[in-house]
């Protein structure tokens, strides 16, 4: 995750150290102007169906299309009305905790799992009635392909010491693989999507497509839902588009990518993580926001991999650790646009967030950012020396210079949810929902095989730790070891979203989603290309079929 800031002249920083005194205003504002950034030519034949003047696709929302939109949303209202009646299509709409059915694997697989999602600690004990004397799970079951892979679905919201639900996820994906061996079967592809894709661990608009492909319904309501579902694609996306042009506007004005030539510069990238992450069309500018820190994680991180030595990157780090625009002085010209751009953005941001809502949070994001320069320099140091650290010390490091914390602290004072100075010291103090993102995030990144967008930097990985550490292991085993360990790090995800919970609804939701995100991120092919991640690009910007 990464982004870049604009040079936007700005007061000094209040020095007083509460959080909640009054920021000075940026005095001169940031201006959005319609723009397309240079990394859009990933997506191809952009001008197909497009705008030649913005390269999107030009969507006039008339006032006749939000009458249809009524219309065919309250179509689906009256269908969801009547599905109640059936207590297999009506279980979404009729999740609570009473009632479970006891003898249908999919119907209590999938009532678990509706309430986990929404924070019921619902026990797992459920799945007891399906298995047999000797405590494993019924070999009569796997016949019932629905009912596993609702099983399976259900496994994925796993929390700690569930054993049962480890055992479910084993008995079903085994059985399941199976399945998907017979390409003649006709349920073999939506197997195999599931094993891939499981719900709880894929984004909602990524799953959308499928889901409306292979749903059955009664009632017709299913070809309501895709049309209207088609209908809100088209509202969301010119909303998307508008904000693309934003960000690619704002990260043009910063002049970052002709000031470091060697970093990144693909601003759609980074703004796909807010994307993802807030899909309420409600959270426009806080989706724009987001993009800025996100980007300067990625420069920041370029800076310490491909540009800066040792001895630059320590005035680096203390220039950002002080705050100080004066303490750039002995910085070179390249590090002192970089440090004057975060310092202006995160200012601004902070200023945006006081104004909004009332509290002023730029001690709590120096501080994230203050964090990662230094979990950034310690890294710089282990590689410059040649010094590789043993895997836990590696991994302690790396959950803080994954970003991830910086990315959760700006999202949760933009969303403004709830802001009290609890939850603010919750997030000061690195919250498990932010370590165990963190771990799935630095653990998937180093999992990959393919090198990152051609970056000649090295920062070494977890698994060359663990193997230094662990004498005679395999790539395959040390592999296995990370992936176990994502797995874990998943069950205190879930964990952390439970209820009770001191953090919003939102907030949990979009640190979800960052999860969800992360496979799309780093599932790099043999090309060095992300064509999942473009493929769910092109299908949120400009590609309305579903």
């Amino acid at each position: 995750m990464a982004t870049a800031a604009g040079p936007i002249a700005s007061n000094s920083t209040p020095q007083n150290s509460n959080a909640y005194c009054t920021p000075i205003a940026p005095s001169v504002p940031i201006t959005h102007k319609w723009s397309i950034a240079e990394d859009l030519t990933c997506i191809s034949n952009p001008s197909k169906h497009n705008n030649p003047q913005t390269g999107y696709r030009s969507f006039s929302v008339k006032m006749s299309f939000y009458v249809k939109y009524e219309e065919k949303l309250e179509d689906v209202r009256k269908a969801l009305r009547e599905v109640e009646e059936n207590p297999l299509e009506g279980l979404i709409i009729s999740s609570t905790p009473d009632g479970y059915p006891e003898h249908d694997l999919y119907e209590v697989s999938t009532l678990f799992r509706f309430l986990r999602q929404e924070g019921h600690n619902v026990t797992a004990d459920v799945f007891n009635n399906f298995k047999d004397k000797e405590g494993r799970f019924r070999s009569e079951l796997s016949t019932d392909i629905r009912g596993l892979m609702s099983l399976y679905e259900a496994s994925q919201l796993r929390i700690e010491g569930e054993d049962i639900l480890d055992q479910a996820a084993d008995f079903s994906s085994q059985l399941l693989g199976r399945w998907t061996t017979d390409p003649n079967h006709h349920e073999a592809r939506l197997v195999s999507n599931t094993l891939t894709h499981p719900y709880h661990k894929s984004l909602a608009t990524f799953m959308a497509k499928s889901f409306l492909h292979d749903c059955k319904g009664q009632n017709g309501w299913v070809d309501n839902l895709q049309e209207l579902a088609k209908m809100d694609l088209t509202m969301v996306q010119s909303i998307h588009q508008k904000e693309v042009l934003q960000v690619s506007q704002w990260w043009k004005d910063t002049g970052l990518a002709n000031e470091l030539k060697l970093a990144r510069n693909q601003p759609l990238k980074w703004y796909m993580w807010p994307m993802a992450a807030l899909t309420d069309p409600r959270f426009s500018e806080e989706r724009v926001e987001l993009t800025k820190p996100i980007s300067f994680i990625y420069i920041i991180d370029d800076i310490f991999d491909v540009y800066g030595t040792i001895e630059e990157l320590t005035l680096f780090t203390d220039a950002v650790n002080r705050w100080e625009l004066s303490a750039v002085e002995q910085l070179p010209d390249y590090m002192k646009v970089c440090f004057k751009a975060l310092y202006d953005v995160t200012n601004e941001i902070a200023y945006k967030i006081y104004k909004k809502h009332g509290q002023n949070p730029i001690d709590s994001l120096q501080r994230t950012w203050a964090s990662l320069c230094n979990a950034f320099l310690v890294e710089a140091k282990w590689f410059a020396s040649g010094h590789l650290p043993n895997a836990e010390e590696y991994l302690k490091n790396g959950i803080i210079s994954s970003g991830v914390h910086v990315v959760l602290a700006h999202m949760f004072f933009l969303l403004g949810d709830g802001i009290t100075q609890e939850s603010v010291d919750l997030v000061d103090d690195y919250p498990g929902i932010s370590t165990s993102i963190a771990t799935i995030l630095r653990l998937s990144d180093d999992l990959g095989s393919a090198k990152d967008e051609d970056q000649d930097g090295y920062d070494g990985s977890y698994i060359e730790c663990y193997m230094k550490e662990h004498k005679g292991s395999s790539v395959d085993s040390a592999r296995a070891e990370v992936i176990r360990m994502i797995s874990e790090a998943w069950k205190c995800l879930n964990k952390e979203c439970l209820s009770p919970n001191p953090f919003s609804e939102s907030f949990r939701i979009g640190s979800l989603n960052m999860a969800r995100m992360i496979p799309m991120m780093y599932s790099y092919d043999d090309n060095h290309n992300l064509p999942i991640l473009e493929e769910h690009m092109k299908a949120m910007i400009y590609n309305t079929s579903l």
